[in-house]
């Protein structure tokens, strides 16, 4: 699946959180539908909480290569750690399936 288009559906047509900060609030408010962040953030210590407090609630959460191309694909001119999906609009059968594929 590639998670970066998936992301871009959900921008055009539900709701995305983007940045460390955003993408926590949503997970700690059970808003969340799925979590991506990059595996190119330097340092980790950033975005390390977010697969833990993920877990906890249930959301699935996944790394992705790129910060830059996570950037791009929430359609903003810079890079960004780390993504929540919010309201999945047209991208809901596959929000489902990474709920099928992650157990959750």
């Amino acid at each position: 699946m590639d998670y970066y288009m998936l992301i871009e559906k959900a921008r055009k047509t539900g709701k995305v959180d983007k940045g460390t900060n955003e993408v926590t609030k949503a997970i700690e408010r059970g808003v969340a539908k799925a979590v991506f962040y990059a595996a190119d953030v330097s340092p980790k210590e950033i975005i390390a909480h977010l697969a833990i407090i993920s877990k906890e609630k249930n959301i699935p959460c996944i790394e992705v290569d790129s910060k830059q191309k996570l950037g791009v694909a929430v359609g903003i001119p810079v890079s960004t750690s780390a993504v929540a999906i919010i309201e999945v609009g047209e991208a809901d059968k596959e929000v489902q399936s990474l709920h099928k594929h992650r157990g959750n």
